[in-house]
């Protein structure tokens, strides 16, 4: 399935484990998740991102055959069902091949390739990937965060591995680059990297946001997951205005809205 990103996408977030953030464990069954995903399509999702791993801060690593049992399934009830682009969120080669194999059109790596085989596995595939940013690891990430110039050294960071993976048989043409909100950085980083999103479009590449229901919004608000609705749909309005191609999101039916008011006043067609 083609996936088009020459105007901005809503990527709607499935995750089917126990402990994210926001929604763990209320899609964890198979008749759960594909009425979310029913729900997604009315509101008028672009792409669904389905995770079976949880990339919170703090969060354990999850098996690879348990990943594969968590994401396989609900993949290949989706395609039958639905005829919507899935994507799969992990840094897994092995869920990545079965992932796809299962029908999934986009891999989405918060380690940008950087595990064992998943460069090979992304150009054996040749689906459209993205490559994120994130400092340490989930367990470990947000413990003080440090950097001299948080823009310039995500923006390094992705031209590196840009350069990497196409150098290792992965087509420029199928990439996308995350700057990586809440992955290793403070409110005061994440801000520095909303603000300057747009330095980021010289990379020459469509860029993810996912800011959603984030902790930022915590710090900035004061509220909690479940109030974070009107921040997140703020910082999507920023994203669009420094050149974001994919939002991926929790409340789709908002952003959608948005994200038409943006178009319409900037004369898309």
């Amino acid at each position: 399935m083609q996936l088009d990103f020459s105007q901005p996408r809503i990527m709607g977030i499935l995750n089917i484990t126990p402990d994210s953030f926001s929604d763990g464990g209320r899609y964890s069954k198979l008749d759960m998740a594909l009425q979310r995903v029913e729900n997604m399509i009315a509101e008028g999702v672009d792409i669904v991102d389905v995770g079976g791993e949880s990339t919170r801060p703090g969060a354990l690593t999850v098996g690879e055959s348990e990943e594969i049992d968590r994401v396989v399934p609900l993949i290949e009830a989706i395609n039958s069902r639905f005829d919507i682009p899935v994507s799969i969120d992990t840094t897994k080669a092995a869920v990545m091949t079965a992932s796809v194999g299962a029908g999934a059109a986009m891999i989405n790596d918060v380690r940008a390739l950087q595990d064992d085989g998943s460069v090979s596995a992304a150009a054996n595939l040749s689906v459209p990937v993205c490559l994120m940013h994130m400092q340490g690891q989930p367990r470990t990430m947000q413990s003080e965060p440090e950097y001299k110039d948080v823009v310039r050294e995500v923006y390094d960071f992705l031209d590196a591995r840009i350069k990497e993976v196409v150098g290792q048989g992965v087509s420029r043409e199928a990439l996308l680059v995350d700057p990586g909100f809440g992955f290793g950085k403070t409110l005061a980083h994440n801000l520095s990297l909303l603000k300057s999103l747009s330095v980021f479009g010289k990379l020459g590449l469509p860029v993810l946001v996912g800011v959603s229901r984030k902790s930022m919004f915590g710090g900035i608000l004061d509220k909690p997951v479940d109030q974070r609705l009107y921040g997140s749909l703020a910082a999507a309005t920023i994203a669009l205005m420094g050149g974001a191609a994919v939002l991926r999101v929790h409340d789709v039916a908002p952003t959608v809205d948005i994200v038409k008011t943006y178009l319409a006043t900037n004369g898309a067609k």
